[in-house]
């Protein structure tokens, strides 16, 4: 059992976890507002990856000594704690990844692969980053499928009346980010996903920017296949979940081959086994998921629906003050939004806007946050984005306008 969050939460106390946040940029204290890029890591995540590394350090799976029944237990339990997590049915659902990006090239390959056919459809939304886009127009490529794309409005909402004419029975698959990493935008992935099941459709969801914000249970949200990364959660890099309900998994070929995956090899033939270990080829990310079950942990003790609220808290207060920015134009909806703020300013690039903003300890992302597509639909070629957690606040937004006035003072 994991002792979950009794009261209100000292996000002031909390800073203290966060060795990196005591660093100066160009002699300024640092404020951290890239979060929805990767989030910072307590010192104990910190502290566990360490101690792996010391105390338990062997490959997983392969070995009968001591050090690897350890890296082995642990590398297994992180499993179950993820699928714990996430209301996963077992922890055979839960696939480890490199990230949300090869989460999704995965299923597109293995899954895409082997069951969509010419002619068949892959449902988007012009909201999606990237790595939700590409891997499905590569498999559109191989396959002759054809893609269709949910319309944005003007306030960054999806145009879900257009549903049922796009949702139709020739979709194989509706894919789909929960939280808009430009947008902020939430989407309502319950309704998505029913609307899905109704013409037969799978659904893929995108939880990169939700996963460490806001309570979520794949089991109430009726998703088939689900996405993130470790790293925006306060995980180390370089690790990743896919979670898939556990029959479609097992009706999927494998993705890499190589050692572990495999229940026998002979010259000209190969079985393999079950999921989730059939698609975890060779040596996995050992100390990444035991870091990520420790970032799960820090999370639940805080609480998930006290991070939202927290974090909805900073992104309105942020929306409202950049309206006093002469120039400025903010993206995204009004009311209820996720951990960020994207916006442009007349007087500045995006690009410059953030370099100038790095100068006095502020860091934030400028560009087209792999939103290309996005970005067109509202006439720009990029914005500024100020992303926040937990470990933020309030006066580090009012310091956020500080600097900007700053900057259209300087550009104009």
């Amino acid at each position: 059992m994991h002792k979950l969050a009794s009261s209100t939460p000292d996000w002031t106390a909390l800073r203290e976890d966060f060795p990196i946040l005591r660093e100066r940029a160009h002699g300024h204290p640092l404020i951290y507002f890239d979060s929805a890029a990767t989030s910072q890591k307590p010192r104990a995540v910190l502290d566990v990856l360490r101690n792996f590394y010391e105390h338990e350090n062997a490959n997983v799976h392969r070995g009968l000594h001591t050090l690897s029944s350890r890296a082995t237990e642990a590398y297994e339990k992180a499993r179950r704690r993820v699928a714990e997590y996430i209301g996963a049915a077992s922890a055979e659902e839960i696939i480890f990844t490199r990230g949300t990006t090869e989460s999704i090239n995965l299923m597109a390959q293995a899954w895409g692969g082997r069951f969509i056919r010419e002619g068949d459809v892959i449902l988007l939304t012009v909201m999606e980053h990237h790595s939700n886009l590409v891997p499905w127009q590569l498999l559109a490529e191989r396959t002759g499928a054809r893609l269709r794309f949910v319309p944005v409005r003007d306030d960054g909402t999806l145009e879900l009346e257009q549903l049922p004419t796009l949702l139709t029975s020739e979709v194989k698959l509706f894919a789909f980010t929960h939280v808009s990493n430009s947008l902020g935008t939430i989407n309502p992935v319950a309704e998505l996903c029913e609307q899905a099941r109704a013409v037969g459709a799978l659904t893929l969801v995108d939880a990169a920017q939700s996963i460490g914000h806001l309570p979520l249970d794949v089991r109430e949200l009726g998703c088939d296949f689900l996405a993130f990364s470790g790293h925006k959660m306060c995980g180390p890099t370089g690790i990743g979940v896919l979670y898939g309900r556990t029959e479609i998994l097992n009706s999927m070929p494998p993705w890499h081959g190589g050692g572990e995956m495999i229940v026998s090899v002979a010259l000209d033939k190969s079985t393999f086994k079950k999921a989730p270990h059939r698609f975890e080829a060779g040596t996995p990310n050992i100390a990444g998921a035991i870091g990520l079950a420790a970032a799960i942990d820090y999370i639940e003790r805080i609480g998930r629906a006290a991070i939202f609220e927290h974090d909805s808290e900073l992104a309105r207060y942020a929306t409202e003050r950049l309206t006093e920015l002469p120039g400025t134009r903010v993206f995204g909806p009004k009311e209820e939004r996720g951990a960020l703020v994207g916006f442009v300013m007349d007087s500045a690039h995006p690009h410059d806007l953030t370099t100038f903003a790095d100068q006095y300890g502020l860091a934030m992302r400028g560009g087209h946050h792999c939103n290309q597509p996005l970005m067109r639909r509202f006439g720009v070629s990029g914005t500024t984005r100020a992303s926040f957690y937990f470990y933020n606040t309030m006066e580090e937004i009012d310091r956020m306008l500080e600097i900007l006035h700053a900057a259209v003072r300087f550009f104009s």
